[in-house]
This record gives C-alpha cells, sequence and structure tokens, in this order.
C-alpha cells in the first residue's frame, strides 16, 4: 500500500509530457497511436507504481520547451552525421574520453532528463551520476583536448539550462540569470571564467579512453 500524498494532475503534466517524449524518443516513433500509449504507461509509472516521490517545480514553459525540442532534433541529426564522419575518417583510432560536469540544479527531475537527453544524442553516454554533487559523467567520442571537453561541458550545461527555463524550479532559474548575467559582466571586466566550463576541478575532469587526459 502506498501511504504518499496524491499529487495535483496539474502538477503532474510536465512529468507526464516529458516521460511521452522519452517514449516517442527512445521508440524512435512518434506517431498519435504510440504517443497516446506512451501516455497511459506514463500516468500509471507515475502514480500507480510506487516510486520516490519525484518534486516537481510547479511550471511549465510551453515557448521554451519547444525550443528545446527544436535544439534537441537539431543535435540528434548533426550528431548523427557526426558520427558517421567519424567512423568513416578515423574508425577505431578515436580518442574517447569521460568527462565529468557538475550542473546547476540539484532536482533529480533535472538531473534525471538533463542526463537522458544527453544519452539520446549519438556520440555520448552518461554513464555515472553523482547525485549529491549533481554531476553528470558522460563517455563521449572524439575528446583527447582540455578544449574539446570544455565544449563537451558548455554543451551539457546549455542543455540543462534549456530544461531550467522549460520545467525548472524559480531558485534554480535566478541562479541561471545570475550566472548569464555574471557571464555577460565578465568579458568587460577581462576577469574569470564561465562555471562549470574551464575550471578544472573534482567535478570537471576528462580522462582520455587511451590513458591521456583532457
Amino acid at each position: 500500500m502506498r501511504n504518499r500524498p496524491r499529487v495535483p494532475l496539474l502538477k503532474e503534466i510536465p512529468l507526464l509530457i516529458w516521460l511521452v517524449f522519452l517514449w516517442g524518443a527512445l521508440w524512435q516513433d512518434f506517431s498519435a497511436g504510440n504517443l497516446i500509449f506512451g501516455a497511459v504507461i506514463a500516468f500509471i509509472v507515475a502514480n500507480i507504481f510506487y516510486l520516490p516521490p519525484v518534486e516537481l517545480s510547479g511550471r511549465f514553459n510551453p515557448l521554451y520547451a519547444l525550443g528545446f525540442a527544436v535544439r534537441f532534433f537539431y543535435k540528434l541529426v548533426q550528431a548523427s552525421f557526426e558520427v558517421l564522419w567519424l567512423s568513416l575518417a578515423k574508425g577505431p583510432n578515436i580518442k574517447n574520453a569521460v568527462v565529468g560536469v557538475k550542473l546547476r540544479s540539484h532536482s533529480d527531475l533535472l538531473v534525471t532528463a538533463t542526463g537522458h537527453s544527453l544519452s539520446l544524442i549519438p556520440g555520448s553516454l552518461v554513464v555515472e551520476v553523482d547525485r549529491s554533487t549533481s554531476t553528470l559523467y558522460l563517455h563521449c567520442l572524439n575528446v583527447s583536448t582540455p578544449e574539446q571537453a570544455d565544449r563537451v561541458r558548455k554543451d551539457v550545461r546549455d542543455t540543462e539550462s534549456w530544461l531550467i527555463r522549460t520545467i525548472g524550479t524559480r531558485e534554480d532559474l535566478e541562479v541561471l540569470k545570475a550566472e548569464q548575467a555574471l557571464a555577460r559582466r565578465k568579458p568587460a571586466d577581462g576577469t574569470g571564467t564561465t562555471p562549470g566550463t574551464t575550471t578544472p576541478g573534482p567535478g570537471n575532469t576528462a580522462t582520455s579512453r587511451k590513458g591521456g587526459s583532457a
């Protein structure tokens, strides 16, 4: 028997929409019938099976959701062609790396959504999650230098920022806005680096699969 309080349907809508989107992406089928079936599965998972409660933000921005979807499909197509080219041009000589990226948010929903979004893109796969520090560790193709690792980190945090604007809490949104305001001031001051991109640390590492570091 479950003894947790009933979550209002209005607060469940963002989670259900996300689960339906993941269902369609995993099956690579966004037909009406498949999405309706996915919605039924999502409702059952969220309301019948006993799972740890997911804290939702209670907000959903449809404009940023549309922007995130467009960006996701663009990245999906772009990465597919890049992986094809790498397999033909470099083959087994590709150097890979495991890159650690610390996220802004400590929300289980956002960490999970960010990790799944990245794993669905060819060429990257989340191999470990440190929930205590909200750090994702990704295995990435064709990463052998610190500059390439920084590009991976920037892409990860850009993905998270889109999700924060779409379904993040107001607190996460304020953190994101403050970070962007600080980043806009830094070029004029000529000081500092963008948070989470170039500063090395325990949560931001890239280890080459062939023994080097990035």
